[in-house]
């Protein structure tokens, strides 16, 4: 699998990211199978939080196991100092670690947001006395919604940070307002040399009003290859991009991985064919359960 740097952290990162949402409700045997499928396709960056139900307790008996170029990535979603630095000494021990090598202000998709979690007493404060104290090399910043590329622009422009994770998609880049802020975003990132990482790249639109969801993704992802492959390929030829986090359910990482191989023998032109006469794709943020 390709790897690209991320960032002045220096890592080779696999441009598919483990995202740790897979495992929140899963047993860990289904824990396991996916981790060695991950494992088995290449990936190398494994991206967790706090507030991923079980997550961390179902990667915790991997983290000795993933190998020496691994890189292990998890997020605390509290807002104030003393909270945060509660929950990451508790997903240190979930994950059975003395250090991670990212710590990630989460959820951070707003400007009243990011003011909270950098006021005097936030959590950012917890953060970097966890780099201070040696439990993360890397800080970074993520965020959900509309609003999140500005406020990570101005995030970088208040602290600098070592990571981005912000979304991205051809139905958000649609947008021309999204697009301005995430390619004002990128150049930023560029500038500081901060690696930036994208989600919900397979996002497809919110599940329809009353429509039981057919994964554990809050959103319905695209599942057939020709659009997997698609948004796979927008993702990752975006220039910046370190790569993207796999949607949140197990069953969608080999179709994933799949997609990643295929992306390759699409032109620009089929990309943009196929996603452009998409049917009902839209922004997976018009109605987010949280």
């Amino acid at each position: 699998m390709e790897r690209r740097r991320l960032g002045r952290l220096g890592h080779e990162s696999s441009v598919i990211i483990y995202g740790g949402f897979a495992l929140a409700a899963v047993d860990q045997d289904e824990a396991d199978r996916s981790v060695q499928q991950a494992l088995d396709a290449g990936i190398n960056h494994f991206d967790v939080a706090a507030s991923y139900g079980d997550a961390e307790e179902r990667l915790g008996p991997w983290t000795a196991r993933l190998g020496p170029d691994a890189f292990l990535a998890t997020k605390t979603g509290e807002r104030s100092r003393d909270a945060a630095w509660a929950e990451i000494e508790r997903s240190l021990e979930r994950l059975r670690v003395p250090r991670v090598d990212l710590l990630q202000l989460h959820a951070v998709g707003d400007l009243d947001e990011l003011d909270q979690v950098m006021a005097p007493g936030g959590a950012l404060e917890a953060v970097l006395r966890a780099r201070d104290e040696g439990l993360t090399v890397g800080v970074g910043i993520t965020g959900h919604g509309h609003q999140a590329p500005a406020t990570h622009l101005e995030a970088l422009r208040r602290f600098p940070f070592d990571t981005v994770l912000t979304p991205w998609n051809h139905a958000l880049a649609r947008d021309p307002a999204f697009r301005a802020d995430f390619l004002a975003l990128v150049a930023e990132c560029q500038r500081q040399d901060v690696g930036l990482m994208t989600i919900k790249a397979v996002a497809r639109r919110n599940y329809p009003e009353g429509a039981a969801g057919g994964y554990h993704t809050w959103y319905q992802p695209w599942d057939d290859p020709e659009h997997l492959a698609a948004a796979v390929a927008f993702a990752l030829r975006q220039p910046g991009v370190t790569g993207f986090a796999a949607a949140g359910d197990t069953r969608l990482l080999g179709p994933i991985v799949a997609a990643a191989e295929a992306a390759a023998a699409l032109s620009d032109e089929e990309v943009d064919r196929v996603l452009s006469s998409a049917p009902d794709y839209s922004s997976p943020f018009l109605n987010m359960p949280f």
